[in-house]
């Protein structure tokens, strides 16, 4: 179990302690895409769909999302999160919703999660505001293309899907 930061000596689950690590500066980017039909992107496009501008409101529930991250993922420590800056595409060509979100703070633990999640609402506020015209939609994607600090160093993706 010495392997398993997150489970104590008697194998049960248990929230790390990072109270020793040094206060670093932490940033996070995460992707996705949410694949829509034709008629629903030009609704999106348009602002035409019934429950309003489907991407200033899926923006929104994406920075919300990040600071809710703990309450969502059992093991997340509250952070005091800097800054989120969520941007949302429209790809024609592949009638997609592209999704980026960037979380940065100053701490000992990083905020690939708060990216991560911050993409992951977004995408389904996206699906929320879009199902009634198109239930088929496909989120798709979602994944950390870039971490800085920490002491396991920067992370950068080698391999680009789409991008917003």
């Amino acid at each position: 179990m010495d392997d398993f930061t997150h489970f104590n000596e008697q194998g049960h689950a248990k929230m790390v302690d990072v109270g020793e690590k040094p206060v670093s500066r932490r940033t996070a980017i995460a992707r996705g895409s949410v694949l829509v039909n034709e008629h629903c992107f030009s609704l999106i496009r348009s602002g035409g769909m019934k429950k309003g501008d489907v991407l200033t409101v899926s923006q929104i529930a994406g920075v919300m999302g990040a600071k809710r991250t703990p309450e969502l993922i059992p093991m997340c420590h509250p952070i005091l999160i800097d800054g989120v800056n969520l941007r949302l595409a429209l790809d024609e060509e592949r009638l997609a919703v592209d999704i980026e979100a960037e979380v940065r703070c100053d701490g000992r633990t990083g905020v690939e999660m708060e990216a991560l999640t911050a993409v992951s609402v977004a995408a389904l506020t996206v699906y929320d505001m879009c199902k009634a015209v198109q239930k088929d939609m496909t989120i798709t994607d979602i994944r950390l293309v870039e971490k800085t600090g920490g002491v396991h160093g920067d992370y950068r993706r080698n391999v680009t899907l789409q991008s917003p």
